[in-house]
């Protein structure tokens, strides 16, 4: 199956000089693949002449405007209608491309792709989806920031939208479903939590039950749904941790001359560590309930970074998580919604 992705070249921290290196890896990597690069010609064909690559699988699309990181959706939606975000997404929306990859302004890139794109049958609000890492292999969670107050059909769509993207990209038939909650128990969190409850067991989906911030990177589960206000502040929290810890361990290696040597010592085992949960290998997060596949790529993401919210982009649309997410949808029973 050949699919073309289309990549905002101008989007994130570092614009061409990561996503075009990026994109031409990835191709090497993946022969049934091509790539659209949209954004200011000039900043691309710089980028390109360093690198070999196959020209018939390559293609340049211009792009007169870039949305940057200050931005408001709106002012991106409506003032930046040539932007390579939009001309990105416009090729998704026109069947020219199979998936959009940006590295941009996310509220921006949501209201484009939403605009563009419109919603899927069923799903009421997109959410923002990734995969983090845990002692099982990975956890995929959602919402992640897209939206601040859910009510209880919402999580339970998250759950059918979750449940279709940890199939594409895990290969699991029924993946395990927690609704991220203070408790285990049933009597445990809000009125609009316990109704989510509710209606995730009546499903039909492999709906787990309730299950705590720590069950994220153990594993308890598949997928874990929450809402954005939630699912963004455990990110950033999980982020902040990681430096931390990092730093710690810098500190301790390099308090003397013995801990230098243990340090050494040590390498190995901490290059392994280090690539296990190495975040750059999971970067990509998925933009759930849009007529189109649209992946976020974190805004500082280097080449090797980028080059992995395009393979999960693939993922999803050779797994036809679109039509998934739209057959789930329509088997669940309207009085359940």
């Amino acid at each position: 199956m050949s699919v073309a992705i289309a990549v905002d070249c101008m989007g994130g921290d570092h614009g061409a000089r990561v996503t075009v290196p990026a994109a031409l890896g990835f191709l090497e990597k993946n022969e049934d693949c091509s790539v659209f690069l949209v954004g200011n010609e000039s900043a691309i064909s710089n980028e390109l002449k360093k690198l070999k690559f196959d020209k018939k699988r390559v293609s340049v699309r211009a792009a007169t405007e870039v949305v940057t990181m200050q931005d408001e959706p709106t002012q991106a939606l409506r003032g930046k209608r040539d932007s390579s975000m939009r001309v990105t997404i416009d090729l998704v929306k026109e069947g020219t491309a199979d998936a959009a990859v940006s590295a941009g302004n996310t509220g921006a890139l949501m209201g484009i792709s939403r605009f563009v794109l419109k919603m899927l049958p069923g799903i009421q609000r997109p959410a923002i989806a990734s995969l983090l890492p845990s002692l099982k292999g990975y956890t995929c969670v959602l919402d992640l920031g897209a939206n601040v107050k859910c009510e209880a059909e919402h999580f339970l769509q998250f759950g059918v939208m979750g449940a279709c993207l940890f199939s594409a990209i895990g290969g699991k038939a029924r993946p395990s479903i927690g609704l991220l909650n203070i408790g285990e128990e049933d009597i445990k969190g809000n009125e609009v939590v316990k109704a989510a409850s509710d209606l995730l067991k009546k499903s039909g989906l492999n709906f787990a039950g309730n299950v705590e911030g720590s069950d994220i990177y153990i594993g308890q589960t598949d997928v874990i749904v929450c809402d954005g206000f939630v699912g963004n502040v455990a990110l950033k929290t999980s982020e902040g941790l990681t430096q931390m810890l990092a730093q710690y361990l810098k500190e301790e290696f390099n308090k003397g001359y013995l801990s230098r040597f243990a340090g050494l010592m040590a390498l190995p085992v901490i290059k392994q560590f280090r690539r296990r949960v190495d975040h750059r290998r999971y970067n990509g997060a998925s933009l759930l309930g849009l007529k189109g596949i649209v992946v976020k790529s974190h805004g500082a993401a280097d080449s090797f970074s980028f080059e992995f919210a395009l393979e999960k982009a693939v993922g999803e649309v050779k797994n036809n998580m679109l039509d998934e997410i739209a057959a789930r949808m329509s088997e669940i029973n309207e009085d359940v919604c």
